[in-house]
């Protein structure tokens, strides 16, 4: 294997995208970001987009939206080779469907929600024998599912705001109970998808009678969705988390949605060039800023993280800090909240992906000598 470092041949990096979940076209752009990032020197950088259906394609470059469009691109189930990793653990290679193998080093996956961030690949990835940047199998399974996540940040002594979970079985038996539940934790509340992120499927209620269709939408796209309580007349902040053993924290950025977005949604996001103000660092006392940042150290220990994750809050002055959720493959194009609080911090896009590498080969190496013993 080569080493990241720069001595011998190229790191042979697999950057994987798309996916088969609702946030394809975001993962396409945080690929974007980090296959012009990675230091030509020092990488070769090998494209597979997953296109919805789950096929992996190895590409020659990256997807990109037609001309004159708007959308966000995605992977073309017709382009490129169909490839898979090598069945034999340890192979740490790519065969094609004529046999063909390609030697790889580490896998970088820019995939959320399901089948990307959720434990999935990473499993895969484990039983392969192969190293990949991020959070291993439990960390991604745990904060993908917003629920679990909440259940143990509580467990761990930090705040959140109360919510109840609600199954689509609950849902279809017992739409009177269900409804007297999300209506008991005060309105206005947020319905939402219990495992996906970007903000897809959610939604701000303020009157009863919109609790239905809210809910309805969230079951489209999970099984299981939270209706939380909405934390009025707080700040959103952000704090991005790098390191396995002894993690870091950045320092804290705010989101700050236009007046034409009431929350941080989709479209303020993605869609929308001036859909939210990101605030960097963000204005907070000395004191709640250490305190923001060792929270977010303490929800990343909580779900037994590594590599990198995000951690959101919600702020009210003076002191009132609730921990929203953790997001162990956080957005990753330029204009993203995680890159840039590093970059505020002193590490540069370019510098944060070696170090991204170098923390899984690092796990990887770590974990193998355990393994022999």
């Amino acid at each position: 294997m080569s080493d990241a470092s720069g001595g011998g041949r190229r790191t042979r990096v697999v950057l994987v995208f798309g996916g088969r979940s609702a946030e394809h076209e975001i993962s396409v752009a945080s690929a974007a970001s980090v296959r012009d990032a990675l230091d030509p020197e020092r990488y070769e950088v090998i494209p597979i987009g997953i296109d919805r259906a789950g096929r992996w394609h190895l590409l020659a470059s990256l997807p990109a939206a037609g001309a004159g469009s708007s959308a966000l691109p995605g992977v073309d189930p017709t382009a490129g080779e169909i490839v898979a990793l090598s069945r034999q653990p340890g192979d740490q290679a790519l065969v094609t469907e004529s046999g063909e193998r390609a030697p790889i080093d580490v896998v970088f996956p820019v995939l959320h929600g399901p089948f990307g961030e959720d434990g999935t690949i990473q499993g895969m990835l484990e039983l392969a024998g192969v190293p990949y940047v991020g959070a291993g199998v439990l960390a991604s399974a745990v904060g993908m599912d917003k629920a679990v996540a909440k259940v143990l940040f509580a467990a761990a002594g930090l705040p959140v705001a109360p919510f109840e979970v609600v199954r689509d079985s609950e849902w279809e038996r017992d739409r009177s109970k269900t409804l007297g539940r999300a209506e008991a934790l005060g309105l206005p509340v947020f319905v939402k998808p219990s495992r996906l992120g970007s903000s897809v499927g959610v939604v701000k209620v303020k009157h009863t009678d919109e609790l239905p269709a809210a809910i309805e939408q969230a079951l489209s796209f999970d099984t299981k969705i939270l209706v939380e309580q909405a934390v009025e007349g707080a700040r959103e902040i952000e704090v991005s988390v790098l390191g396995n053993d002894d993690p870091e924290a950045s320092v804290p950025g705010e989101i700050v949605p236009s007046a034409d977005h009431e929350f941080y949604s989709y479209e303020a996001k993605y869609l929308d060039e001036n859909g939210a103000a990101l605030l960097i660092p963000a204005s907070l006392t000395p004191v709640l800023t250490d305190r923001v940042r060792a929270m977010a150290v303490e929800a990343f220990k909580a779900v037994d993280g590594e590599g990198m994750a995000r951690v959101d809050f919600f702020v009210r002055e003076p002191d009132d800090v609730i921990v929203n959720e953790i997001n162990t493959i956080p957005g990753f194009t330029r204009i993203s909240m995680y890159p840039k609080l590093w970059e505020a911090s002193g590490v540069s896009y370019r510098d944060l992906l070696d170090r991204l590498v170098e923390l899984a080969l690092e796990r990887f190496e770590r974990n193998s000598k355990r393994g022999e013993g």
